[in-house]
This record gives C-alpha cells, structure tokens and sequence, in this order.
C-alpha cells in the first residue's frame, strides 16, 4: 500500500508561483512512476505532468508545457510539481499519483491516489 500526501497549494496571483510537494510512503517509491493530476471546478480531472523513476523522462500536458516543471527526490521520496506564470484557468484541485508497475511516465493507470491539494489562482 503506498500513501500520498500533496502539501504546498494555496492562493496565487496570475503570473506567480507556487511549489507542490507529494511525500510518498514506500521503501520502493523509487521505483514508481509519479504523476500529477489536476481537476478544475466542473471540469473532469487531467493529466498535468509525469515522471519516471529516476527522473530521466518527464511528459506534460499541452497546457503547462514550458510553465510547469516536475521532479523528484528519490531520498526524500518526494515529487514535487513547480508550478510558475500561473493563469487562472490552472484553478483546480492538484492531485499526486504514483504506480509500481509502469515503466514511462504515464497520462494514465495509476493505482494511487492521493487527496489532493487546492490550488487558486487570481486574476
């Protein structure tokens, strides 16, 4: 069983900035896929970015490509999302996903959850 605990959302003003962590429980978090999701109000919840076990190969939605940076410190077991020139329409509740089983990053099949961070953005 693995347990994510995103930290770090909060109130921003368009074009600033904001880190998002997720601590991961897990003596083998390095070998897990990680991933970021994120589900607007009214929206269905979207791929955000992902990244694989060493950090080696990352993938980011259309949306945040060149805005958003994801990472991961394996000794730390944390990923975290770096989030910068922030729009309003990233308002949304960011989610952390992390699967065992995958080998690339993925837009999809993760087999944890975690409970998701609020994430605001001003306009």
């Amino acid at each position: 069983q693995v347990q994510l605990l995103e930290s770090g959302g909060g109130l921003v003003q368009a074009g600033g900035s904001l880190r998002l962590s997720c601590a991961a429980s897990g003596r083998t978090f390095s070998s897990y896929v990680m991933g970021w999701f994120r589900q607007g109000p009214g929206k269905e919840r979207e791929f955000v970015a992902a990244i694989n076990w060493s950090g080696g190969s990352t993938d980011y939605a259309d949306s945040v490509k060149g805005r958003f940076t994801i990472s991961r410190d394996n000794a730390k077991n944390t990923v975290y999302l770096q989030m910068n020139s922030l729009k309003p329409e990233d308002t949304a509740v960011y989610y952390c996903a992390a699967d065992p089983t995958l080998r690339f990053p993925s837009r999809s099949r993760y087999a944890y959850w975690g409970q998701g961070t609020q994430v605001t953005v001003s306009s």
